[in-house]
């Protein structure tokens, strides 16, 4: 065995030890444990302390609960993924690398749900939905019957 490996099994082995049996009723002191955020502890990405800090300073209520700030801040999570997702493919579509501020509103108006729920938000840079009525369009002109029999039989002769 190399030195090196051998050295750090010594080390572990006797780190275990010290857990294990504290010796002559010596206590071992625990380390101290890191403090581990809301956030993280929840799974998600977008700041429970933050959010529960507004919660309270906004006087939404005079009690805030703190498994509140955790569902809101999920709930806020879920709607920028998704938002984020569809301005994505929208971007996508449109042969960009980067989200622009039209790709947002293309991917809010396209979708039934998100268009209801941000029905009066105006979003800045947008633009607006391309729609031209079926009025305005040209009208098709038909083509006689000759023409089209002519087209769909076409010569036997080489």
């Amino acid at each position: 065995m190399a030195p090196f490996s051998s050295q750090r099994n010594c080390r572990v082995l006797c780190y275990l030890l010290e857990l294990k049996m504290s010796g002559r009723g010596k206590k071992v002191v625990p380390k101290p444990k890191t403090s581990v955020s809301r956030s993280s502890k929840a799974g998600i990405t977008f700041p429970v302390g933050r959010i529960h800090r507004l919660l309270k300073k906004g006087n939404y209520a005079e009690r805030v609960g703190s498994g509140s700030a955790v569902y809101l801040a999920a709930v806020l999570e879920y709607l920028c993924a998704e938002i984020l997702e569809l301005a994505g493919n929208a971007s996508r579509d449109n042969k960009k690398q980067r989200i622009a501020p039209r790709h947002i509103l293309l991917a809010v108006k396209n979708d039934e749900e998100l268009n209801k729920l941000l029905a009066g938000v105006t979003i800045s840079e947008g633009g607006v939905i391309p729609n031209i009525q079926a009025s305005l369009l040209p009208k098709k002109t038909k083509a006689s019957k000759d023409d089209s029999i002519a087209k769909d039989v076409q010569s036997q002769e080489f």
